[in-house]
């Protein structure tokens, strides 16, 4: 019996979302445990943590567009468990490291396994989306991320405190290795072409203006993620991780309850909304050095970012054909990768210059701009047709 084709929850999207969450879960105890890795067995300071969680994020700024338009050409499942296995590769490969700049030169190969994974699951997932609800299929299958921020951390405390930094890479590893296990249970989505196609644009313009929103919010809230397990150390929370967990789980909850809401408003105006809450958060964390204000900071900064994404791409999608989602894809993945790479680093070097708090503060402004860009931004003209997924823009 076919599926109906307003169907969301099919094998293949359930699939998708289990592959999805041991990735992240993987990546959740590696955004933990790199600040404590770089300042401990390393010996190094804010500056190079700040190099070292932002480097992987720098090999992807040329492979993105690269992988996007072979998707869109090849297919999305290759991508998919490929990129999964070479990152859980790579991660055991932290078992050789000794010094800051071959863990920097592990990490740049491991942005290039991260941007084929990436780019074939977002393609994948505007694939197998009905019409008209990109924004809650993204919704829904980033609970996954935001569930592995959670408990990724919390993991890599515990495998700390059993074996050290050895047990944390392995077991890293094993988790990288069962996403690529469940990736190959979804089966190709990429649509055949009914006749010549032309080449998807590296890079997809309908991507450029909504992706520098993304990047300010992407950037602000990596720096935060970055530098918030030793910001919560210093101000005497013990478990320092629980700071990522709040944050993970509240992302999670407003993505659930609000799963449908970049579908049914303007969605620019929701990402810039989400943006002046994520600032918002952020300066609460930097005004009052202090437990509590941390934690109601982490809780608004992770309402604002419950949003951002899908409202961002909800936009794109709707202005692209399925020809070319993977080309939209890697072009929008590009400023997650520039906010990803940069907003630690920027964050870094202002904390090594002044203190965290200010450094906080920067990020908070970083997020008020990427909010006015939007705003500003003219509403695009008529959509692509419904077989691309378009729907009016209000």
């Amino acid at each position: 019996m076919r599926r109906p084709p307003d169907t969301l929850f099919t094998g293949a999207f359930v699939w998708l979302g289990l592959s999805d969450l041991a990735y992240f879960m993987a990546a959740g105890a590696l955004i933990a445990v790199t600040p404590f890795f770089v300042t401990g067995p390393l010996g190094s300071g804010p500056a190079a943590v700040g190099l070292a969680v932002g480097a992987f994020s720098l090999s992807t700024l040329l492979l993105r567009p690269l992988a996007g338009r072979w998707t869109d050409r090849h297919g999305r499942r290759p991508l998919l468990i490929g990129g999964a296995a070479l990152f859980g590769v790579l991660v055991v490969g932290h078992l050789l490291v000794t010094d800051l700049a071959g863990l920097v030169v592990l990490r740049l190969v491991l942005g290039m396994a991260e941007a084929l994974y990436f780019v074939a699951g977002f393609a994948a997932l505007a694939d197998l989306a009905p019409p008209g609800r990109a924004g809650e299929a993204l919704s829904y299958n980033s609970l996954a991320l935001y569930l592995g921020i959670a408990t990724g951390p919390l993991i890599a405390q515990a495998l700390l405190g059993l074996g050290g930094f050895r047990l944390v890479w392995i077991g890293t590893g094993l988790l990288l290795a069962v996403a690529a296990l469940l990736a190959t249970g979804v089966p190709e989505t990429r649509q055949p072409a009914t006749g010549e196609v032309a080449p998807a644009p590296l890079l997809h313009p309908a991507a450029l203006v909504p992706g520098l929103g993304l990047f300010a919010g992407i950037a602000a809230g990596s720096g935060f993620l970055a530098f918030a397990s030793l910001h919560a150390a210093r101000l005497g929370l013990d478990l320092w991780s629980s700071i990522l967990g709040v944050y993970g789980v509240v992302v999670v909850v407003c993505r659930i309850l609000f799963a449908t809401l970049p579908d049914r408003v303007p969605p620019l105006r929701l990402a810039a909304a989400a943006l002046t809450t994520c600032a918002a958060g952020l300066v609460l964390i930097a005004a009052v050095p202090a437990v509590w204000s941390l934690l109601a900071g982490a809780v608004v900064l992770a309402v604002g970012s419950a949003f951002l994404t899908p409202a961002v791409f909800a936009a794109i999608f709707r202005e692209v054909p399925p020809s070319q989602r993977g080309s939209a894809a890697g072009t929008a993945s590009v400023f997650i990768d520039l906010g990803l790479s940069g907003g630690p680093v920027v964050l870094g070097l202002v904390a090594a210059a002044s203190s965290l708090p200010v450094a906080f503060l920067s990020a908070a402004a970083l997020a008020g701009a990427g909010s006015a860009l939007l705003i500003l931004r003219r509403t695009p003209g008529a959509p692509v047709s419904p077989a691309g997924g378009g729907t009016p823009q209000p």
